[in-house]
């Protein structure tokens, strides 16, 4: 997960260069249903996914109509390595909902102090060198947003559609977004695609959509919602370096020293680090 969803940011930055954000999302979402269709009607996966509609139409919101073009938007102004760094912040959004939950155990001191270190990196990430322009402040806080909707996402998965085949409920998600979509990226301006955003766009929807909820879904399954998130732990590593080696993107001082803050304070947040077995 943390390669499959650490990818996008350099996929998107280079779709977004031709593609407008709402065409971006139509694309990958309508691709990837496509590609898992067949495979959900052979399983017999879309009824028990259509007698839970309004959860997967929750789910479709929180995870993909409202992230995905939120970080379409955000990556005409900031770069691929920030926006990855921004959505590592998940767990400590998904600490927040813990509490909100009633959960008491995420109240403890170790990770109060862990959410206050995780957004002291973001504000050191976002004001360094002498502060942000308003628009780069705003693509800010499009990704915090995105990373609050990631933090819903695997508690619906988990406690509205348990029991549902995993496969049903992607498919039918990407389905809904990719038609609500299309409208909108058919009235955006679009220019010619390149080599490079026709080849992002067709490896987004391949591997970091069809392939990524299979393997997201399945790691749910197997750790549970909330331990589900960690993975984001390492993601901005990887859109960080990829961005450097492969877009030439500035390691500015703010952000190689906003990096370990915000992920120390990620796993403060989150319990810090599993333990063999399991345990924390």
């Amino acid at each position: 997960m943390s390669v499959l969803w650490g990818l996008p940011y350099l996929f998107i930055s280079a779709a977004v260069e031709t593609f407008s954000p709402p065409a971006v999302v139509a694309i990958r979402t309508g691709g990837a249903a496509l590609l898992l269709l067949p495979f959900a009607l052979r399983r017999g996966a879309l009824l028990p996914a259509l007698r839970r509609w309004p959860w997967v139409l929750a789910l479709a919101a929180v995870e993909m109509a409202g992230p995905f073009v939120l970080l379409a938007h955000a990556e005409q102004t900031i770069s691929s390595g920030l926006t990855g760094l921004l959505v590592a912040t998940v767990p400590l959004f998904a600490a927040i909902i813990a509490v909100l939950r009633g959960q008491r155990e995420a109240l403890r001191p170790l990770r109060a102090a862990g959410l206050l270190l995780g957004f002291a990196g973001v504000a050191i990430v976002a004001l360094g060198g002498g502060g942000a322009a308003h628009a780069e402040l705003l693509a800010i806080g499009e990704v915090l947003l995105v990373a609050i909707l990631y933090a819903t996402g695997p508690f619906i998965v988990a406690h509205k559609l348990d029991g549902v085949p995993p496969l049903g409920s992607i498919t039918l998600a990407l389905a809904v977004v990719g038609l609500a979509y299309a409208p909108f990226a058919l009235l955006t301006p679009q220019r010619p695609p390149t080599a490079a955003s026709g080849a992002s766009i067709v490896l987004l929807t391949v591997l970091c959509t069809a392939a990524a909820f299979i393997v997201f879904f399945a790691l749910i399954a197997e750790v549970g919602p909330a331990r589900a998130t960690l993975f984001t732990y390492v993601n901005p590593l990887v859109a960080i370096g990829l961005g450097a080696l492969v877009l030439a993107e500035p390691l500015t001082p703010s952000l190689l020293l906003g990096v370990p803050v915000v992920l120390l304070g990620c796993v403060l947040a989150a319990g810090g680090l599993p333990l063999r077995g399991g345990a924390r």
